[in-house]
């Protein structure tokens, strides 16, 4: 571990720290130069918040109130004490502004340097960090935490496979940060050219959604590319909470993520009604930054979907688990009446061995009734027969949506080498978003 009385404290120690950590949060936002928080925080006096038992009084906060309040409506200190603001890209034409204190790119620098523990980092590893570099949190979320853990850090960024690939053989890393998507384009390119002698043990993945399909797929292709086992590890953060660092899977236990809940709580919660579900179930994660100066959220609505697990991991941590995400409550497709995570799709993509683990789905809206289209693309240049067919007979299952399946031999499909993987597209008219040749079916 990384900081073990944080990471293996008890239960009553970590109650107490979050109930004394949620008053002063509370306490200094209802007295803060924001117009914002003190009309949030109106009629409810700080000196009653004084468990956790009374996180159920205080308001949600949503990624509208950043939009509404662009850009600096929300920031709980003067503007001379935030050193640093980053940005996610808003579909109403803003961008969604963070901000951060000295004290905050500290926090953010340990907790990400914890998420690399987890993964099995350790002090003296190179770290080839291959997430973008600039407003998105994924680059310099990384590299902090990297240089916390004293690894040397390689700020390779985005783009460029053939520099990546060149810089891990010739620098040694032993850790690879960027997307699940990149990280299969370049074992992908690496198998391709031959390469040998690499040293990467863990992938560092996130900033997009990925199936336990996808993990296996992942971790076979550098496994192979390296010659000794790979493990590729998810790590989940937001920029309206800090950035990547909320939390993060372990070696010893794929499969749930820790949440770092010293420095945000989780909460699991009905999407419907905003009540609590019990710890297992799956509902809406919404999460509070005890500890943020800068842009701190209370009872932030993630739109995320997962569950919650508590007791010590076999790693010895004892943070609250949260299951990988399954879906958001904004990604949902609606397919003649059903609804659909892209999530579901891509889990019985890669339950099968004759797949690469490329593919992307098409919402086709040229009817009156949406349809939805599925490519994907075969591990070799051969289209099994009758392939087609199955994988739309247990998408349909599954989905209770009938698709139309489409194989693809590889490297037909576009890749992404630069920011998050688009998975999902929209047709509107007989333009083929995916810049495929016209079969002429419709």
């Amino acid at each position: 571990m990384f900081r073990r009385e944080a990471e293996a404290a008890s239960a009553s120690a970590r109650r107490e720290l979050q109930g004394r950590r949620l008053h002063e949060l509370v306490q200094r936002l209802a007295g803060s130069r924001s117009d914002f928080w003190r009309e949030r925080l109106d009629g409810i006096p700080p000196a009653s918040i004084r468990s956790l038992e009374d996180l159920g009084s205080l308001p949600f906060t949503l990624k509208s109130d950043l939009r509404d309040t662009y850009p600096w409506g929300m920031l709980a200190v003067p503007r001379s004490l935030a050193v640093r603001a980053h940005a996610s890209s808003g579909t109403s034409g803003k961008p969604t502004i963070v901000a951060y204190t000295s004290q905050d790119i500290g926090v953010w620098s340990e907790v990400v340097a914890r998420s690399l523990v987890c993964a099995g980092a350790r002090a003296d590893d190179v770290l080839h960090v291959a997430y973008g570099y600039g407003l998105f949190t994924g680059g310099l979320g990384l590299h902090y935490g990297g240089e916390k853990l004293g690894a040397t850090v390689v700020p390779a960024s985005g783009g460029n496979t053939d520099l990546q690939l060149r810089l891990l053989s010739d620098l040694g890393a032993h850790g690879l940060a960027c997307t699940p998507s990149f990280a299969m384009l370049l074992a992908e390119k690496a198998h391709a050219e031959g390469l040998a002698g690499l040293q990467v043990r863990y992938l560092v993945c996130g900033a997009e959604p990925w199936s336990e399909g996808f993990r296996t797929k992942l971790e076979a292709a550098w496994t192979e590319v390296t010659d000794h086992e790979v493990i590729a590890r998810d790590i989940y953060g937001l920029s309206e909470v800090i950035g990547p660092g909320v939390a993060m899977e372990c070696a010893e236990s794929p499969g749930n993520l820790h949440v770092f809940d010293d420095h945000f709580l989780p909460e699991v919660l009905d999407p419907e009604t905003g009540k609590r579900v019990p710890d297992g179930e799956r509902g809406e994660l919404v999460l509070t930054t005890l500890t943020k100066e800068a842009l701190p959220v209370i009872r932030y609505r993630t739109g995320d979907i997962t569950s919650l697990t508590r007791g010590t991991c076999r790693c010895g941590r004892t943070h609250p688990r949260i299951a990988r995400i399954e879906g958001r409550t904004d990604d949902m497709l609606i397919i003649r009446g059903v609804n659909v995570f892209p999530r579901e799709i891509e889990t019985v993509l890669l339950e099968s061995e004759a797949l690469n683990g490329a593919y992307a789905i098409v919402v086709d809206r040229r009817e009156t009734m949406a349809r939805l289209d599925i490519h994907a693309e075969v591990a070799g240049s051969t289209l099994p027969e009758g392939l087609d067919e199955h994988l739309r007979d247990v998408l349909a299952r599954r989905l209770r949506v009938n698709p139309r399946v489409t194989l693809h031999p590889e490297d037909t499909l576009p890749r992404t080498a630069v920011g998050k993987v688009k998975r999902v597209f929209e047709r509107v008219d007989d333009t083929d978003p995916l810049g495929l040749p016209d079969r002429g079916e419709r």
